[in-house]
């Protein structure tokens, strides 16, 4: 059996994994290669599964906690593409809250499955929107120490840190960051990138492309501060059906969603907020970065519709009972604004427990 080349792209809540990976994923097709995608996250629903299956590529999902936690489940679910995809490649995304991913699945998977995989280099995406103020030390980087303590923990086990929405800086604020970055993290190569339009994605398929012992950083982590930190986040997935006798633009609604509920939650940061609809073959998705930024439309439906299914996944510093109470009620408010009746289906509203690996390699392997 040809090992599968399993490439794993980290990155904070906001940091633009999805983009980079279904990039990726179409670069690796047009080369002739299988590609299978593996998303992740703590709850069921989840924006970027139904996002990139849309965009035609095999997915699978490991829901419920991170993969450190769902270690056998990722396996499981590797092997569900390999039995219905046969891919050569493996591109996985882990949820954006944890860390400690060398240690807890890394090192096992060279160590339990090294017949069945090459594991090319671990790639952190880094999010400027917070990152900048976290490597500044601002008082107002928007999370607490403990949460930022996670944000740099990530960068600390890279084999490669890429700075995303390059497109969306000036020359003298990408110059900063990179320096910011390079002066804390040395001799971690530094590439610049944009998901979005595919500048410097050359270089991020040279260095994926590598062989060599990669992923072999293991952190010296205190778990209490990483669970305090993830804690501070309510997370809410929800998923609700929209009907109306008239017509109404999607992405409009998927916007106005992602606006409003910004609104409403106006002291209180946002991770990642992202909203996608779905209709007979339409999608459209919405998405906001953090609480100083403004909401896009990342991949427009451009339809009118009558009826929509629409999920949203907020990952916010706030209360999960007043996070769930506000969504629904935006919800609400914009179908009513539409002359739409509104079924809701599943909410999941929480705030993460702490992360309980099912393994921890306390030494990297050799290989």
């Amino acid at each position: 059996m040809t090992p599968i080349r399993f490439l794993m792209v980290g990155g904070f809540l906001g940091a633009g994994k999805t983009t980079a990976l279904a990039r990726l994923a179409r670069f690796y097709m047009a080369r002739g290669h299988k590609v299978g995608l593996v998303t992740n996250d703590q709850a069921q629903d989840l924006v970027d599964t139904y996002a990139l299956r849309e965009q035609g590529f095999p997915v699978a999902e490991v829901a419920g906690a991170c993969f450190c936690c769902k270690f056998n489940d990722l396996m499981d679910q590797v092997d569900v593409l390999r039995r219905s995809d046969r891919p050569d490649i493996v591109l996985a995304e882990p949820v954006g809250s944890c860390t400690d991913l060398v240690a807890t699945v890394v090192q096992p998977l060279k160590d339990l499955y090294g017949d069945q995989f090459r594991v090319g280099p671990y790639a952190v995406i880094f999010k400027p929107s917070h990152g900048l103020k976290i490597l500044r030390n601002e008082a107002g980087a928007g999370f607490s120490p403990k949460a930022a303590y996670i944000f740099r923990k990530q960068l600390e086990e890279a084999d490669a840190i890429l700075l995303n929405r390059i497109d969306e800086l000036t020359p003298a604020e990408a110059d900063e960051l990179a320096g910011l970055v390079s002066k804390q993290y040395p001799g971690v190569p530094v590439l610049r990138i944009s998901a979005r339009t595919g500048q410097g994605f050359d270089a991020v398929t040279q260095l994926l492309d590598q062989e060599g012992n990669f992923g072999h950083k293991i952190l010296d982590i205190d778990y209490d501060i990483y669970a305090e930190g993830e804690a501070e986040l309510g997370w809410l997935n929800s998923s609700v059906t929209m009907k109306s006798d008239q017509r109404f633009d999607l992405d409009a609604l998927l916007l106005a969603v992602v606006k409003e509920i910004q609104a409403t939650l106006a002291d209180a940061e946002v991770a990642h907020l992202k909203a996608i609809g779905l209709w007979e073959g339409f999608f459209g998705v919405a998405n906001l970065v953090s609480s100083g930024t403004q909401p896009v439309l990342s991949l427009p439906s451009n339809c009118q519709v009558k009826e929509a299914n629409v999920i949203v996944n907020a990952r916010v510093a706030t209360d999960p009972a007043i996070l769930q109470e506000q969504v629904e009620s935006t919800l609400s408010r914009l179908a009513k604004q539409r002359s739409a009746a509104i079924e809701f289906h599943k909410t999941q509203s929480f705030r993460p427990g702490r992360p309980q690996p099912t393994h921890r390699y306390s030494t990297a392997s050799a290989r």
